[in-house]
This record gives structure tokens, C-alpha cells and sequence, in this order.
């Protein structure tokens, strides 16, 4: 399923996902990667956060069930190894992982209780294991919902809440559970699905959506074009300003979850 997803979406997919310096750098503090040490990539894509990493020293694995991503992600990072496998079932030794990193995968995995089991598994004693994800909660608190109403709706109907992530964290092993709030911020650059909260002009453009599964393979094509027309009216009225601030809230828009082996 998630192959055949990303097979999708994987068109035009480096034009719009980018690893943003913000998010790269809080992901970093928090694996806290040591020297000589390898780390894991699980659902990499097409290796944005992989390489980001990479270049700032850290050695790393990148793992997705997508064969169109991985090929991107191997003429883009030679370097890198890359492999095709899936969270649940991850193709490399127990106890031969210093630490793994997660970035906007959760949603797509078939089980979590079995792919933090996987993680649990190839990770060594002592190792930090960093998600980056929203919950449900969150995503009630996008502007979005305003217009796009049912693929919202389906987008959090597949995306797990803290609780259930927390429980398959304890279920596998993995403990010392940290999160850490994210709000979006004006100059990110890596084009996910709340990306437009500070710049809504973003959603008219094709190639942003389509590198968002949300717009690329959950929503109704005449909801998008009524939302999108609705959008259009709210912009160019300035009604738009009085929509983003009905929705805003301290829940922060994702969410960073730490724990360790």
C-alpha cells in the first residue's frame, strides 16, 4: 500500500519536500548521533533527511517500502546506502543500529505495534529513536479544515494519536518517552501538509499537492476545486485572516516523540 502510494506521489516530489534546516537540526539534538556510529532512516523517501544528516557527520541507512523513492534517493545521495524494506519488516541485523530517526511515516505503516518491534530489534542498547508526526488533535487545528473538510477527516482517521503511538512505543521496549510541540514557521521548507498555515497561496500550486498525500491520494477531486475556488474568494476578500485565526490554537501543528532502546 504504501509503495503504491509513494510510487504516486514520488512525481515532483524533490521540487516541493526539502529537508528544512529547523526541523533537521532539532532532529539531530535529539538522535544526539555519536562519531563511528551508524544510524537508521526508516520510510526515508527519497533521502532529504538522510542526507541532511549525513552532511552534518552522521552516518546513516535509509529504508522504504517505495522502489520509484529509493531510485531518486540513490541518484541523488550515492553515498548513502539505501535499501528496500518496510517498518515492519526492516532488512538489517538485530543490534546493528546506533539510532533511528522517523520523519511523516507513522500514518503509513501497517502496524505500529510490529514496526516499533522491528526498530526495537535492529536498534542497540542505549539508542535513541526520534519521530516526527502530528496526532489527530493537532490536525483539528489546521485552517485547512475549512475548505477541505472530508480529506482532513480521512487524513487524521489514518494518522495515530500520542496515546497509541506511546502504547506501541512501551509494547515494543522502547522507553524514556520525550515529546517536543512543533508550530510551523514562515520559511520552512520542506512543503508537507500544513505547510501553507502562514502562506495559503501555497496550495495553488500542482506540484505542491502532489507532493502531499493528503491532496495526492485521499482527496475527492471536486472537493479540492471547491476548496480551492472558496480559498481564492477568502484570499483576494481577506476573509482568509479571520478563517486562520478562528483555528488558532496551542497544540502545536506536529509533534516530536523521543525514545530510547
Amino acid at each position: 500500500m504504501a509503495e503504491a502510494k509513494y510510487n504516486t506521489i514520488g512525481n515532483n516530489y524533490n521540487i516541493t519536500r526539502r529537508a528544512d534546516p529547523y526541523l533537521t537540526k532539532t532532529l539531530y539534538q535529539l538522535l544526539n548521533p555519536k562519531p563511528k556510529k551508524l544510524y537508521l532512516d526508516i520510510g526515508c523517501g527519497t533521502g532529504n533527511y538522510t542526507n541532511a544528516l549525513y552532511t552534518k557527520g552522521v552516518s546513516f541507512i535509509g529504508v522504504d517500502p517505495s522502489s520509484k523513492m529509493l531510485n531518486e534517493a540513490k541518484i541523488k545521495h550515492p553515498n548513502i546506502y539505501f535499501r528496500i524494506g518496510t517498518s515492519e519488516v526492516i532488512p538489517l541485523d538485530s543490534n546493528s543500529i546506533d539510532g533511528c530517526i522517523a520523519t511523516l511515516t507513522l500514518h503509513h505503516w501497517n502496524s505500529l505495534k510490529l514496526g516499533f518491534s522491528e526498530l526495537f530489534r535492529v536498534l542497540k542498547p542505549n539508542s535513541n529513536l526520534v519521530v516526527f508526526t502530528s496526532t489527530p488533535q493537532q490536525m483539528e487545528g489546521y485552517w485547512l479544515n475549512h475548505y477541505f473538510p472530508k480529506m482532513l477527516k480521512d487524513s487524521m482517521k489514518q494518522m495515530p494519536t500520542f496515546e497509541i503511538v506511546r502504547e506501541a512505543l512501551i509494547d515494543s521496549g522502547l522507553t524514556n518517552i520525550e515529546i517536543k510541540d512543533y508550530s510551523i514557521k514562515p520559511d520552512l521548507q520542506d512543503l508537507f501538509l500544513y505547510s501553507g498555515k502562514h502562506n495559503p497561496e501555497l496550495y495553488f500550486n500542482e506540484s505542491v499537492r502532489q507532493g502531499i498525500s493528503s491532496f495526492s491520494s485521499l482527496a475527492n477531486k471536486k472537493e479540492v476545486e471547491d476548496g480551492l475556488l472558496t480559498l481564492r474568494r477568502d484570499i483576494d476578500s481577506g476573509k482568509i485572516g479571520r478563517i486562520i485565526n478562528h483555528y488558532k490554537n496551542d497544540n502545536g501543528d506536529y509533534l516530536f516523540i523521543k525514545a530510547k532502546k
